[in-house]
């Protein structure tokens, strides 16, 4: 813990330093608010809860995060500020997740920043804050994923554009492979362990099991796992650009 948060607080401080934070916070409530008020028609459905507010959540994400991750790597390639944090006295896994973790915590910050959400469905009646509290702790474990993928990704190229693009088309792929076009397309030819197998991997699917407010320890093992699995992946890339 001692050699990774200084590399923590490094970054988590670099995101206010240049306006990025800012404009990101900012449009990412924004989008909050009109997806949830205006496209998701909140007071047209007579409900006091948030689910329209954390339907619309995979989908911004799949944009937004990838928009924050893809400068993790990308940038320290394309400066060349890569070999200079490299050469510093800290392992290279503690690199990995300390950057990691303080990209995982400001999208956390801007998550938390949605409350007066929140408060307003209370004022207005009476939800089942359980729920919600679960819908949020599901909401910043599906950020999480988006976020280890994007930051692997990142590690692969020194363009921020590429490592945007490839990043949301990998995470749409695990967004949509539990809707029923695409279990249908397998559904035909397929075995059914393979298709169970691509089904068990959708975001929507893990996080509309804790939104429903019931925390599994199935969805957890899976976003912990990926988690852990594409940083162990970013680790070994960082690894082999260092030694290549």
């Amino acid at each position: 813990m001692n050699q990774l948060w200084p590399i923590f607080k490094r970054e988590f401080a670099a995101y206010f330093a240049t306006p990025l934070a800012y404009v990101f916070i900012v449009i990412f409530l924004f989008a909050m608010g009109v997806f949830t008020f205006y496209v998701g028609r909140f007071y047209d459905t007579g409900n006091a809860d948030l689910g329209v507010f954390f339907t619309y959540h995979p989908w911004l994400y799949l944009f937004l995060v990838p928009a924050l991750s893809m400068r993790l790597w990308a940038e320290e390639r394309r400066t060349g500020t890569m070999e200079l944090l490299l050469t510093l006295p800290t392992p290279l896994w503690a690199t990995v997740v300390g950057k990691y973790l303080a990209a995982w915590a400001f999208t956390g910050l801007a998550l938390a920043l949605t409350c007066p959400i929140w408060i307003t469905v209370n004022y207005l009646g009476n939800p089942d804050n359980g729920v919600i509290l679960a819908s949020y702790v599901g909401s910043f474990l599906m950020a999480g994923g988006y976020l280890a993928i994007g930051a692997c990704l990142s590690a692969t190229t020194g363009n921020q554009v590429i490592a945007f693009v490839v990043t949301v088309v990998v995470c749409f792929l695990f967004t949509i492979s539990g809707a029923p076009m695409v279990i249908d397309l397998f559904r035909g030819w397929a075995p059914y362990a393979l298709v169970s197998a691509i089904s068990s991997f959708s975001f929507i699917s893990h996080f509309n099991a804790i939104q429903a407010g019931v925390i599994d320890l199935r969805d957890l093992i899976f976003f912990v796992s990926l988690i852990a699995l594409f940083l162990t992946a970013n680790v070994v890339i960082i690894d082999l650009k260092k030694t290549g």
